[in-house]
């Protein structure tokens, strides 16, 4: 079990890592270029997040960096994991106002990570549709700013404007490169507005869609046994990956029941427990907690995933009578996980999400003498 180091002789604490966090830059950090090409900007009162034909509220002052390590502490967060905001994936850009907007994500992910190494540990992400200025980028990412994780979404749209699955063969010079640096991935939905044909209502995309969106990612990351071909990767799939749960059954009845379509693929049921399967805890009751518990086969591939502070993230609530980590308090109430498993989930999972076997690293810059 993970602890914070105490120069006291007082017994030192469970250490807790959210592993699903997202920060803003404030107004002034944002390149002029963004605003003026729409592609992304907050307004000076910080209540706004906009791009063309596109805005969202600021729902929480924990958005911003000093505000949220003020969150962290209040909730007794001693790490984050932050990961890029959707909507710098990139999709529908000029490729040069996309160059531009990633490098910009990233470079500001990494100031965070090195001005603040004991609180947050910073994702960086890639355009899957430009191949080659992909690979290098995760190469400066992880070579010259000290990232290693990867975010990248279930889908993304290619050169020629066609949207594809983020695990499609022609995004294997990404995972090749990812396994070589042995580098944590994020897999998180959006976009789903621009590619499923339906009106854009009662927060459909992100309530229903971005849930089969991750089943879909998951779907061919398992199909064609990824996690075997690439061994030195750790993928999490956001927001608990609930549809991937409860639709294994279906999806192992149409593996065997049409094997013409499945040739050379990997039955789905072979997946389950995999040591580099991960999933986060964003799936806002105990009965959906349990039933990737008893999927699981146990609690070893899930972490602590807050989404904060999206108003789908796990965050106080007076209507909810909520607060960050009260999902996981309440399945221990229930008994659907052990106090041990809590604690594992707080942050031993999650590390090992992060860094493998290869730990060392990751606990001596983050656990550092209080």
């Amino acid at each position: 079990m993970i602890t914070t180091r105490q120069s006291s002789t007082a017994d030192p604490k469970p250490f807790r890592i959210n592993g699903h966090s997202h920060l803003l830059p404030y107004p002034e950090q944002i390149p002029a270029y963004l605003k003026e090409k729409e592609i992304f900007w907050i307004d000076e009162d910080r209540q706004h997040m906009l791009q063309k034909n596109w805005k969202r509220p600021v729902t929480d002052s924990s958005f911003f960096l000093n505000e949220k390590l003020e969150w962290m502490e209040r909730n007794r967060i001693d790490h984050a994991v932050v990961l890029n905001l959707s909507q710098l994936y990139g999709n529908g850009l000029r490729i040069r106002d996309m160059k531009y907007a990633l490098r910009f994500q990233n470079d500001f992910n990494a100031k965070v990570q090195h001005d603040h190494p004991t609180k947050f540990t910073c994702g960086f992400v890639v355009h899957a549709g430009f191949i080659e200025g992909a690979c290098w980028e995760i190469e400066r990412c992880v070579e010259e700013l000290g990232l290693r994780v990867l975010c990248l979404p279930t889908h993304y749209m290619d050169s020629i404007g066609t949207w594809r699955g983020i695990f499609d063969e022609e995004t294997a010079p990404i995972f090749e490169l990812a396994n070589k640096y042995k580098l944590a991935i994020e897999i998180h939905p959006y976009d789903g507005e621009k590619f499923i044909q339906l009106q854009n209502k009662s927060w459909r995309f992100h309530l229903i869609w971005m849930l089969a969106q991750c089943a879909d990612a998951y779907h061919f990351y398992t199909l064609d046994g990824l996690y075997e071909k690439y061994p030195d990767i750790r993928v999490c799939f956001a927001h608990g990956g609930q549809l991937n749960h409860l639709n294994i059954g279906r999806r192992t009845q149409g593996f065997d029941g049409r094997p013409d379509l499945f040739k050379g693929q990997t039955r789905p049921r072979k997946a389950i427990g995999h040591p580099n399967i991960y999933f986060d805890t964003l799936v806002h009751d105990t009965i959906s907690l349990e039933l990737m518990v008893r999927r699981q086969n146990g609690t070893d591939q899930i972490i602590l995933g807050l989404d904060d502070p999206y108003p789908l993230g796990e965050m106080e609530s007076e209507a909810q009578s909520s607060y960050p980590g009260k999902l996981l308090d309440l399945a221990v109430e229930e008994k659907i996980i052990t106090q041990k498993q809590h604690q594992e989930i707080w942050s031993d999972n999650v590390v090992r999400w992060l860094c493998g076997n290869d730990q060392e690293a990751f606990k001596n810059r983050v656990l550092v003498e209080k």
